[in-house]
């Protein structure tokens, strides 16, 4: 399934590296770089709804629940000072701010203020002075207005002491993530830290050493979670599935099941006790569009469906998971609409839990809040396995790569 050579599993027997997460979400890079062996010294949030999920998962992280322009700036007493912070070398500072200004499926509003969060990402980062930062967003993002915002960033980092900052493009299905999911990473090291090759050399062989042989499937990542789902969006009895039928990735989510990456001790670390399944509910479907999501078959589109249940105009307004394949890419705009994420065998859409499975989420990772705000917190994560792969990559980038089995499909 993926190449990975670090692990939370094994009560931390990796060097511990230290991190600082911005942007941090509900949690999902911040789950890929404990992963990876790194300690969560502080967390920023602002959204309050991603802030109770990303506290529920992550109760030993110091969290600053408010907005990033106030971080360093603001005492106060749960979290550690600007001058803690800095005493601590940290090691790596990481996220990705909001993406919604430079989508391609968005406005791409040049006006929107969120587009310039990525100098709030560089003031904290000249502020500490991370051996290394990794910052995530939308493809687009290197290419809008002609690679303005490309051009700027690498100067506002260039400023802060990283003259060497790569730029990575990376697929989320070739580390493990049953997903295309294509994203950029701005990778920079501190200026003055030893580097023989280029930083953009030395990240793509990184990358390339962890890509997995074969994609994971939509298939292989949810066909053992239950067709019934949660009338009242509470949880479920956990669902019994024989070890030797489970796939290697269902064994990796599973509460019940050990695995090298991840224990059944880790998983059911914030359960209380409790083995439960969450957050497997999604929205009713009305009559009309019942009719429709029947028609459907797994992989096809609207374009596909007979004139009298659609024109065929706007065809990605209905397409149907393909099991065989991986996921297309998992979006918060699940929350307006879920007629893009079909089932690929039952007539319905897909859960909040489905969905978490296809970002690489584990199931006790529990999400809060409206059903809204859950599917919101899923799309706009970072897949686990992916900010594990790119965090490793600073690993040996510092020269204290991990070592540990090769999982391969």
């Amino acid at each position: 399934m993926m190449e990975a050579k670090a692990s939370a599993a094994d009560d931390n027997e990796l060097e511990s590296l230290t991190a600082v997460s911005l942007f941090s979400g509900a949690g999902g890079f911040c789950s890929g770089v404990r992963l990876a062996g790194y300690e969560m010294k502080c967390a920023v949030e602002a959204d309050p709804h991603a802030c109770r999920t990303f506290s529920a998962n992550f109760p030993d992280v110091p969290l600053f629940c408010g907005d990033i322009r106030s971080f360093l700036k603001e005492d106060r007493p749960e979290i550690p000072t600007l001058g803690e912070l800095a005493a601590e070398d940290i090691d790596l500072i990481y996220g990705g701010p909001p993406c919604q200004g430079f989508s391609q499926i968005g406005p791409r509003d040049l006006r929107d203020p969120r587009n310039l969060l990525y100098r709030e990402f560089a003031r904290v980062v000249e502020a500490l002075a991370p051996k290394a930062f990794i910052m995530e967003n939308v493809p687009n993002m290197v290419a809008m207005r002609n690679g303005h915002y490309r051009d700027q960033i690498l100067e506002v980092f260039q400023k802060a002491g990283y003259l060497r900052t790569a730029i990575v493009a990376l697929l989320a299905s070739d580390f493990g993530v049953p997903q295309d999911r294509r994203r950029v990473f701005f990778i920079g090291l501190r200026d003055g830290l030893p580097l023989e090759a280029s930083l953009e050399d030395a990240c793509r062989d990184l990358m390339t050493e962890q890509k997995c042989w074969r994609p994971v499937t939509v298939r292989e990542a949810i066909s053992d979670l239950p067709s019934s789902v949660s009338e009242d969006d509470g949880p479920l009895p956990y669902p019994k599935r024989r070890k030797d039928r489970c796939s290697e990735y269902q064994r990796l989510m599973r509460l019940d099941c050990e695995t090298y990456l991840l224990s059944i001790r880790s998983k059911c670390a914030q359960l209380n006790g409790s083995r439960l399944l969450h957050n497997h509910h999604t929205k009713g479907i009305e009559q009309r569009r019942k009719r429709i999501v029947e028609a459907i078959k797994p992989g096809e589109r609207g374009d596909s469906l007979p004139s009298h249940l659609w024109n065929g105009s706007r065809a990605h307004k209905w397409r149907r998971l393909d099991p065989d394949r991986p996921s297309y890419t998992i979006l918060a705009q699940m929350h307006r609409d879920l007629s893009e994420w079909i089932h690929p065998r039952f007539d319905r859409w897909i859960t909040v839990r489905e969905a978490a499975r296809l970002q690489s989420f584990h199931d006790g990772f529990v999400f809060y809040g409206s059903e809204l705000q859950q599917l919101k917190q899923v799309g706009n994560a970072v897949p686990p396995l992916m900010g594990l792969a790119v965090s490793n990559a600073i690993r040996a980038l510092l020269g204290v790569e991990a070592e540990g089995p090769q999982l391969r499909p």
